[in-house]
């Protein structure tokens, strides 16, 4: 069924050096379906005004708002919309929650974070340092996956919130975000989640998850540049998040600071139902859940495919777990032992192949595994347009480089 999905993209039809362009540059953020694109053009034909005004278009806009909180809790299963805010980004979210966490915890205090993570979810939680609170990290084992015994050791009763991504955009590790939970739960501590990479492969459940935060951006899932923060129902509220006194002090509202996006949060329904519409079903959720077991398979065989025939070429390491791992992100990053990952992406740039190369803001993982002081590692990613042709011929491209 996802073999008509490239028909939705007019990007997909892009050519470089006369070469068909293969997108294998998602990690980064998906290309947009002309749908989605075309949802907000529509609201700033149609509705663009900004909120609570006492006319058509604000009704419009102050409608799709709610409604448009309503399907990202249908897309996390969260309780309602109003566990459900909107941020510029992932990263400014987090700043933003660093700074009321701030407020509240104690010097003494203690924050975990990750060796692996994305710096979104490590540098705003470092900042805490400056005011006497202590941040510990999870340490990284070789093969690109948390260690989970120096994760307990280092939760004790001091412990007030676990910072975790959900699947690495550096190695394609899916966390253990279940024992991870229950490990928190026994001591107390709030656990956060990053699913900004999670989110494109993996329908999110944050009531089975049991987290107490959960971030992710659209642009990682086929939509526009906006960030998404559930908070568990009553938490956002105890926060003393900035905001200006004319703000609704109320979650969601409390944390979101000026005039939103709306034509964006607008194109993030949209690709939420575009997503959806993968799957059958009347509810949304249900449509949800079974277009994500399509895209799962999807990618993972691909995945597969890109896998072994990476690890039969010269010269090259795969970072990271295997395929056969229960669960893993359709995310692969490796090195040559003589080129560098610069060197490769340019290769492939030449040939229409989009790959990135470098620590894609997981530097810290990158330093800790050794391959930041080579210029870190080539990525490719997965995503629903990829097709079988498209790894037939990175592969045969990747073995002239090689």
């Amino acid at each position: 069924m996802l073999q008509e999905v490239k028909t939705h993209f007019t990007a997909l039809k892009q050519r470089a050096n006369n070469h068909p362009v293969v997108f294998l540059d998602g990690p980064a953020g998906t290309q947009v379906p002309d749908q989605v694109i075309e949802t907000m053009v529509r609201y700033y034909h149609q509705s663009n005004a900004n909120t609570h005004g006492q006319f058509a278009n604000a009704h419009e806009t102050d409608e799709m708002m709610q409604q448009t909180r309503a399907d990202v809790a249908s897309f996390l299963n969260a309780p309602d919309e109003g566990c459900i805010s909107f941020g510029q980004n992932m990263t400014t979210l987090s700043f933003a929650l660093a700074r009321s966490f701030g407020r509240i915890f104690k010097p003494g205090d203690e924050v975990l974070i990750t060796q692996l993570d994305h710096e979104a979810n490590r540098g705003p939680w470092l900042t805490l340092r400056d005011q006497g609170i202590i941040v510990r990290e999870i340490r990284v084992k070789p093969e690109g996956v948390l260690d989970y015994d120096d994760f307990k050791q280092k939760l004790n009763e001091r412990t007030r919130l676990v910072c975790v991504g959900g699947a690495s955009n550096f190695t394609g590790t899916v966390n253990d975000l279940a024992l991870i939970r229950q490990a928190t739960y026994q001591s107390g501590a709030w656990l956060l989640v990053d699913a900004v990479h999670y989110a494109p492969h993996f329908l999110i459940d944050v009531q089975q998850l049991g987290c107490d935060f959960l971030l992710c951006s659209a642009y990682k899932f086929y939509g526009p540049h906006v960030g998404i923060l559930y908070a568990k129902p009553g938490l956002l509220s105890q926060l003393p998040t900035d905001r200006l006194r004319t703000q609704d002090p109320v979650a969601p509202y409390r944390i979101e600071t000026g005039t939103l996006n709306h034509a964006a949060i607008a194109a993030v329904q949209g690709a939420i139902h575009w997503m959806a519409s993968w799957g059958e079903g009347t509810a949304l959720r249900d449509r949800l859940d079974q277009a994500y077991q399509r895209i799962r398979a999807h990618e993972y065989q691909l995945a597969r495919k890109l896998y072994e025939g990476l690890t039969h070429l010269p010269g090259v390491t795969v970072v990271g777990p295997d395929m056969d791992v229960a669960l893993r992100a359709p995310t692969l990053s490796f090195y040559h032992n003589r080129l560098t990952a610069e060197m490769v992406c340019r290769k492939l740039g030449e040939e229409g192949i989009f790959a990135w190369d470098g620590h894609f803001y997981a530097i810290r993982a990158a330093e800790v595994l050794g391959l930041l002081e080579r210029g870190g590692v080539t990525r490719m990613g997965i995503s629903m347009y990829t097709e079988p042709e498209d790894i037939h011929r990175t592969l045969a491209v990747l073995a002239e480089i090689c």
